[in-house]
């Protein structure tokens, strides 16, 4: 099976689509980071005043990727495991711009369709006071109660 964006050739170019999807919606601030270190793509932007942060993680694509072509020694004699792996986790950080690209098209459209609302879409992205993305804040105080153990003493 052929994995989506598995033949994606240039993260620039998904950057500069995103750029200009995000200046059309009334975005005045918009920057990428590579973090080669947590092997993520961040994507900060500033829509009316709001401050939103995205992280795209290169690591879960990378995973598909190697489930559906798993190394084997026959067919990959010229390189290791591990540069298999390391490829593969090097496609997934170029694959991630298309794949961010075009979730942002989708909430945007969705947006300017009157189909969801800016909230609704993008606020679990939205920074607090603290510059911490109301996703990441929902998880450190445990506001939702899905995915709870059951055995932790409550």
């Amino acid at each position: 099976m052929t994995v989506p964006y598995e033949g994606a050739t240039s993260g620039a170019k998904a950057r500069d689509e995103i750029t200009k999807m995000l200046r059309r919606f009334g975005c005045d601030s918009i920057g990428f980071m590579d973090d080669f270190e947590q092997q993520e793509l961040v994507l900060y932007f500033k829509h009316r005043g709001q401050s939103l942060l995205l992280k795209a993680s290169a690591k879960g694509w990378a995973a598909l990727y190697l489930k559906e072509h798993p190394y084997n020694y026959a067919r990959h004699q010229k390189r290791s495991k591990q540069e298999h792996e390391q490829r593969a986790l090097a496609q997934g950080l170029i694959a991630v711009n298309s794949i961010l690209r075009d979730w942002v098209k989708g909430q945007v459209m969705a947006v300017e369709c009157g189909i969801l609302s800016f909230e609704a879409v993008f606020m679990p992205y939205m920074l607090t006071r603290d510059g911490v993305p109301l996703m990441e804040r929902i998880k450190q105080t445990k506001l939702l109660t899905a995915g709870e153990d059951k055995d932790d003493g409550a």
